[in-house]
Order: structure tokens, then sequence, then C-alpha cells
């Protein structure tokens, strides 16, 4: 029973004990409980645990009746729903002490997904999208005495062709990697190379079907060959910090500022889908910014919203 008592699901029983514990002790505890201590009072439980017979059945059903606690806070309803099936993912990789991945996350759900799996004391989570800037990455789950080094679950391919007369974009690739029928979840992120075109970030099992059958982009005739990841050729980003005074902190009010744009052009933009805030599209002029939002627009680039102090006159 040692092993079921350090699964994942074991410590989601721990927790429901220690909640309960700290219920009847309220008159000590009053607002001081916390995560923490919850952790501490699990530690202390564990021998109690691990004489249950019953422990694995028990210790999956309250799983089932915590993960709302730790998607506490993650906004989006798309969000939170990928979220949860990784939960699921990770709860599985640990209690079989096998180790699972998942397909390119969007940045949105691949930050909230390394936040909520850095709580769980059984499950080690790695991040993998090829290269140190690379925005779409794959998270693999497990046992942390499972998970000891990185899976080898994400190759490259080097897209070339004559694109000197006609330039291509980020969507021109996109599209025809599309076009061969593959899904976008199995692609991570694309890296334009001018006029030699592109290098992409995909899983392995996709590395010999893209080499069949990708052979235009657009107009282009193109060849694709593997290469390995420490082949990759790409720039860190290039950043500029500046500061301005704005009467509000509205998106159409900073991004205006910030990609040095007219408000009337903004707002066309974010009419047309090509404004995004954490990568997910802006449906109102009106949406107010805060600290650590990032606001992107097609072609343009990004923008940080590193800190807001106020003033009065």
């Amino acid at each position: 029973m040692a092993a079921t008592a350090s699964s994942f699901g074991t410590t989601w029983c721990l927790r429901r004990a220690a909640q309960a514990f700290a219920i009847s002790h309220s008159h000590i505890l009053r607002n001081n409980v916390k995560l923490s201590l919850q952790r501490n009072f699990c530690s202390h439980l564990l021998s109690v645990s691990t004489s249950l017979a019953s422990g694995v059945s028990q210790t999956v059903q309250a799983l089932k009746g915590e993960v709302d606690l730790l998607l506490k806070g993650v906004g989006e309803r798309s969000v939170t729903k990928e979220v949860k099936h990784i939960l699921e993912m990770a709860r599985r990789a640990s209690l079989k002490r096998e180790i699972l991945h998942t397909d390119f996350l969007t940045p949105p759900v691949l930050k909230e997904s390394m936040q909520v799996l850095e709580k769980l004391a059984d499950v080690k989570a790695i991040a993998q999208g090829g290269y140190p800037q690379a925005e779409r990455c794959r998270i693999s789950v497990g046992h942390p005495e499972e998970l000891t080094s990185d899976p080898d679950i994400i190759s490259a391919l080097s897209i070339t062709g004559n694109f000197q007369f006609e330039p291509c974009s980020h969507g021109d690739f996109l599209g025809s990697i599309l076009g061969t029928g593959i899904v976008r979840e199995k692609l991570g992120d694309i890296i334009l190379q001018g006029e030699q075109g592109a290098q992409i970030i995909v899983v392995p099992e996709l590395v010999e079907f893209l080499m069949s059958t990708l052979v235009k982009v657009r107009n282009v005739p193109v060849s694709c060959t593997k290469i390995p990841l420490i082949s990759l050729d790409y720039e860190p980003p290039r950043t500029k910090s500046f500061k301005t005074i704005e009467a509000s902190l509205r998106v159409d009010a900073l991004a205006s500022a910030g990609f040095k744009v007219s408000r009337s052009k903004l707002v066309d933009m974010i009419s047309n889908g090509d404004v995004r805030i954490n990568w997910i599209p802006v449906t109102t002029k009106g949406t107010t910014l805060k600290s650590g939002d990032i606001v992107s627009i097609s072609g343009k680039g990004r923008l940080k919203v590193c800190f807001i102090s106020f003033w009065i006159r």
C-alpha cells in the first residue's frame, strides 16, 4: 500500500481528510487554513491513509470532487475545459505509473496547465516546444519517479523553396500544412526563414507524412526534410520598453499607444478579429487591461503590460 499512499489520487484523499480536520478544529485555525497548511496535515495523516484497504477507489473518487478547487482562477471557459482534461490525464499517468503526452497546446492553456500541475506533489510535468521561445508546446505528465528526463515527443522539419519572388506569410505556411489533412493540435510553432522558407515543429508520427505530401506553399514548390532540433534557426524576440500616460486602461487606449496606430484603426482591427488579449480574441474595445496582460495584433507583434501606476492631480 505504500505505492497507493504516494499516488496522485491519495494526495487528494489526504487533502480532503485535512479539510475535515481543519473544520473540526476551526476554533483553533480560524482564517489561517490555506493550501500549504492542508499539505502539512496530509503528511501527518499519511500513516492513517496507508492502512485503508480500499484506498485506490476512495482516492479516485476524492479527486473527482476536488478538481474544481484547482480550476479556480482559470477564467476562460474553453481554457478551463482543456486544463481539466489535462488534470485527468495527469491522474491516470500517476496512478498507472506511466507517462502521457498532450498535443501542442495554445499559450493560455499551456500557462494555466503548468500552474495547476505544479501544485500536485505526485505529478511531474515537462513542457517542450523545440526552442526556448516556443509558444505552442506539448506537456508530458507522469509520476516523478517515472518522468526522469525529457521525452522524445517533438520533431522539426525544414520547408525549403524559392520564395524570393513570392514571399509567403505565417498564414500561408499554416494553411498549406493544414491542407494536407492534419489538425492544428499536431503542429507546433512555425519559424519563418524569409526567402528560404520556414521551419516547423510537429509530432514525430507526422514527419514522414508531411515529407511526402507537402509539395507546395501557395504557388511555390517546396521540399520537406527532417532536421535536428538543435538546427532550428530562431531569433530571440526584440523588445522595446516605453511609458505612456492614458486616461483609462481600455485595450483601445493602451494598444493604440503601444502599437502607434489611431484608436479608430485599432477599433477596426478588433472588429476584424485581429486583436487578442492573452491569445484570446478581443470582443469589445472597452475591455480593460491589467499588469501581465499580453496584447497581440496580427502582423504587428505583441505588447505586454508590465506595470500600472495611478496618480491624482
